[in-house]
């Protein structure tokens, strides 16, 4: 007898299986419009010259490759902090903030669609229409009833604000939505500084779980503008919400798989706990991120 005799085979990844698929292809005119990478004008990722010196500077300073904690480097997830939600954040000075290094923003989406499970299990997760399709296969592999909230207008090619309000209006208390805080991937729409501001109303007015996802932080107006949907959500008195983020894209790491995950809580006592559960949580995965 085979265990494995009957196995389906499941449909290859429709983003890097285009990827699989254009390194086979032969023809030299191919362009690969698969993965969102940055590539210079002659079609190579680039080494940024920060990235070099630092590796330079590293190799120089040698030192043993021992194991990380559980939640990453504290210089590495302070500076996350400060970056992410803002030098001066009274969060940060209130001990709420818990950031652990991860595997890169898809580890950090897993391991915080894990930790909702657990914390709220009868939770539905809503995302936008469209989304990067890897939120709906995480949170779904985590056990989620993933549902769609209207975002995007084909025909207008924008937007489609009062359709995504209503449907947020529409969600039941205690609901996790999935958000974009720039660069929405795939349609590259994103919300005003004013629309922000009503989506977070919104949130805390209906009981609603932010999860924001910060893929692209620096990449369209820049390091504090890019992060504003995190500090618009704090500033609108929503105690608890969860923030993942990646530097594959800001710094060119792709294949380094640099993330971190950030979760808020209403006090440091709260959010101390929370992060015992995260930490659990990578314990059972990957047990701790690489050096």
């Amino acid at each position: 007898m085979s265990f494995f005799a009957n196995v389906e085979q499941v449909p290859g990844d429709p983003i890097l299986g285009l990827t699989e698929a254009y390194n086979a292809d032969s023809r030299t005119t191919k362009v690969n419009l698969g993965v969102g990478i940055y590539y210079d004008e002659n079609g190579r990722i680039p080494l940024l010259r920060a990235v070099k010196q630092i590796e330079q500077t590293l190799a120089a300073e040698a030192k043993p490759r021992g194991y990380l904690p559980i939640d990453g480097l504290p210089a590495y997830t302070q500076a996350t902090q400060k970056l992410v939600f803002g030098e001066g954040s009274d969060l940060l000075a209130a001990g709420r903030v818990a950031t652990s290094q991860t595997v890169g923003g898809s580890g950090a989406l897993r391991v915080g669609a894990d930790l909702l499970k657990k914390l709220l299990p009868h939770a539905t997760i809503a995302i936008s229409n469209p989304s990067w399709e890897n939120h709906r296969a995480v949170f779904a592999a985590a056990g989620f009833d993933v549902v769609d909230y209207t975002y995007y207008d084909n025909t207008a090619h924008g937007l489609d604000f009062a359709g995504m309000l209503a449907d947020l209006q529409k969600l039941q208390p205690g609901t996790v939505v999935l958000l974009h805080a720039c660069c929405h991937n795939p349609t590259g729409a994103d919300l005003s500084t004013e629309q922000w501001k009503q989506v977070a109303a919104l949130l805390k007015d209906r009981q609603l779980f932010p999860f924001i996802d910060m893929a692209y932080q620096g990449f369209d107006k820049g390091i504090a503008q890019d992060g504003q949907a995190v500090r618009i959500v704090a500033e609108a008195g929503i105690d608890s919400f969860i923030v993942a983020n990646s530097y594959s894209k800001s710094f060119s790491l792709y294949g380094e798989r640099v993330g971190a995950l950030s979760v808020v809580g209403p006090d440091a006592a709260s959010t101390k706990a929370v992060q015992s559960q995260v930490k659990r949580i990578i314990r059972t995965i990957y047990s701790s991120p690489s050096t």
